[in-house]
């Protein structure tokens, strides 16, 4: 008796290995997949700008990474809604600081160990949120978030297919003509953004993979591959037990799910027994470092 509906993928195109270096840009979902991964012995560098959630900020991000373009002190703006901390509109609200000086010492901190770390990776691993983007109106910017500003300074706008194809198109372009080569997993977030409304979710997720399908037909197949994350959690588990209380986010054991998963899929597999000896290593080390505390 079939409990579920599997969702088949081919083996990767693109293997990670013990052997790369992996960087991981997108949502909350690339922070929650990619500890795991550094938990289990890979090398790994996760979102050095916080979370980014539309295509366009991952794109301009990785741009900034490529060039090594540091941040300047006109990037800097105070958070709005009586919130006394600065940030920038490239960055995750996690980045953001008492002080202007705070703030841009650790963006340039950050970002100097990064643009290093992108010079020699191998492996890009983006996880897409959203298809919906904010862009400011005084510098036409699509921003990384919003900084709680009032919504009068941003028109709100969804990528369309093609935008969102010519953006991942110009992200493998990027990595390509890199000294060191960098092959990319594409993936899309299973997290819900209800923010949008039912529809509006469904329409953001639907462009973001139109997108991926058109860039990776247009691409060398041994250059991008796509992971169905998504899908793994709407058809295989497709229950709201498999959710946070928020009904939104992936539950923890969803999160495990997905890791093993993709891991079965991407990992070539004499590199298997490496796997399980570290992931018990993890385990025993946490298990052990609880027992401390307690």
């Amino acid at each position: 008796m079939k409990l579920q509906t599997p969702v088949i993928e081919e083996k990767c195109k693109v293997s990670i290995s013990y052997q790369d270096r992996i960087l991981m840009l997108g949502s909350c979902f690339s922070d929650n997949i990619g500890q795991q991964l550094r938990n289990f012995g890979f090398d790994v560098c996760i979102n050095p700008f916080g979370t980014l959630y539309n295509p366009v900020s991952i794109l301009n991000s990785l741009r900034r990474l490529s060039e090594g373009k540091g941040i300047s002190k006109e990037d800097i703006v105070q958070i709005g809604a009586g919130d006394t901390r600065w940030c920038s509109f490239f960055h995750h609200t996690s980045f953001s600081a008492e002080t202007p000086e705070d703030f841009l010492l650790k963006a340039s901190e950050a970002l100097k160990t990064a643009h290093d770390y992108f010079n020699n990776c191998t492996r890009l691993i983006i996880t897409l949120g959203t298809s919906w983007c904010y862009r400011h109106n005084d510098t036409g910017l699509i921003v990384s978030n919003c900084l709680k500003h009032p919504g009068q300074e941003f028109t709100r706008e969804r990528l369309d297919i093609k935008e969102t194809s010519e953006t991942l198109l110009e992200i493998i372009r990027t990595c390509a003509g890199c000294s060191v080569p960098k092959k990319i997993i594409f993936t899309v977030s299973p997290i819900r953004h209800f923010k949008d409304g039912a529809h509006g979710n469904q329409l953001s997720k639907s462009t973001l993979l139109l997108g991926i399908d058109e860039a990776l037909a247009l691409t060398d197949n041994e250059s991008a591959d796509y992971f169905p994350a998504y899908e793994i959690v709407m058809d295989e588990l497709r229950d709201y037990r498999f959710y946070a209380e928020d009904m939104c986010h992936p539950s923890a054991q969803t999160v495990n799910h997905i890791r093993e998963r993709f891991l079965n899929w991407a990992l070539p597999q004499d590199e298997h027994t490496r796997l399980q000896e570290n992931i018990r290593s993890y385990l025993h080390a946490s298990h052990h470092t609880r027992n401390i505390a307690e």
